[in-house]
């Protein structure tokens, strides 16, 4: 006779959401986020790329390959930086370029999203700071 083992539950498994829930599309925050430098290089063109890991303290599920989160969870890379990024753990690939909680930044913009000024100014003042901190 099996035995099961009782885990505690984790914010995603008390999340009352299903993964047949539809994402949240906004083509134009999407198009807001192709029109920013990148958040790494200060670059352009960008593409928008997608945060796909987890976060319990913002309340953002984990997706897998062939899934996309809502498109608030968006911030603007190169190709090259987009490419690099889902060829890693993401979360070293953003710790490695000295972004602590790129779920913040996400947010930050989606609140100024179609602020083409705001929005610059957001991703000039991160890449500021890690500058400052090296």
């Amino acid at each position: 006779m099996a035995f099961q083992i009782k885990r505690p539950p984790t914010a995603f498994s008390l999340d009352p959401s299903e993964k047949s829930q539809k994402r949240i599309l906004d083509q134009s925050h999407i198009d807001f986020i192709k029109k920013l430098p990148s958040l790494i290089s200060g670059r352009t063109p960008c593409d928008p790329c997608h945060i796909r890991t987890g976060s319990p303290s913002y309340r953002k599920k984990r997706t897998g390959g062939g899934q996309r989160p809502d498109d608030c969870w968006t911030l603007p890379l190169t190709r090259a930086e987009h490419d690099a990024q889902h060829d890693m753990n993401e979360m070293a690939f953003w710790r490695g370029h000295g972004i602590e909680d790129p779920f913040a930044i996400a947010l930050e913009l989606y609140q100024v999203s179609g602020d083409l000024t705001a929005g610059k100014k957001i991703i000039r003042n991160s890449i500021r700071e890690r500058r400052a901190r090296r």
